[in-house]
């Protein structure tokens, strides 16, 4: 999944480059106080997920939980999983920092479609069905980041085609591996915590709930008093 330094073409870099900047700053605009702690933890799943590669000819495959984080924080997947792969590229040497735009918006954009279409099911759904919404939503996510790398690589010259067809086929088996981590995940928060599934805006109403209700206790205390 990480394009390396000296991969793509300037033009994909570029464009990768721009797009990933909208995708930030969007996302911290969208960032909720409340969802922090979640973007931190998820942010490290995703990195420590994606240290663990499996060679597979002259690619190498692993896990990314991006479609847990879809569900979980929408648009602010971008900055998590912008921190992951920034630190990996400092640290470890995986991908690089002028591919970090491109890797970005590879990795965090189908996340962010991810939750997009299938948040609203999730958060609607009993713990085994949210399960089961949850492990299409993380299957998805890594099949459509296949699909964007393989179309950042063919953008950059012919001679990456065929390297653009084996990261897709070589992915399929972690498309299934993803799916069952996500469902289990899912199922995990769909029990113990499931407001992490709700949409932003139903999390602020269920947290104005009780202040709403403390002013009308409030008033009513005053107006007997």
């Amino acid at each position: 999944m990480h394009i390396v330094d000296g991969a793509l073409a300037p033009e994909v870099l570029i464009g990768g480059g721009v797009l990933a900047v909208a995708g930030l700053g969007l996302g911290l605009r969208k960032l909720p106080i409340d969802k922090i702690p979640a973007t931190g933890v998820l942010s490290a799943t995703f990195f420590v997920a994606s240290l663990i590669h499996v060679p597979v000819g002259p690619s190498s495959v692993h896990l990314i939980m991006s479609g847990l984080a879809g569900l979980v924080l929408g648009w602010t997947a971008f900055p998590a999983l912008f921190v992951g792969l920034l630190l990996q590229a400092v640290f470890f040497g995986f991908g690089g920092l002028t591919v970090l735009g491109v890797n970005t918006v590879n990795i965090a954009f189908p996340a962010v479609l991810a939750g997009l279409l299938f948040r609203g099911m999730v958060s609607r759904s009993s713990p085994v069905a949210a399960a089961v919404l949850g492990g299409c939503a993380g299957a998805f996510s890594i099949g459509l980041t296949t699909v964007f790398v393989a179309i950042s690589l063919a953008l950059s010259g012919d001679a990456f085609v065929p390297a653009a067809k084996l990261v897709f086929f070589a992915h399929i088996p972690i498309m299934v591996v993803e799916g069952l981590v996500s469902a289990a995940s899912v199922y995990l928060i769909a029990k113990v915590k499931p407001a992490l599934l709700q949409p932003a805006d139903q999390t602020s109403g269920f947290e104005m709930q009780p202040a709403a209700t403390l002013r009308a206790k409030q008033a009513g205390e005053a107006s007997n008093g």
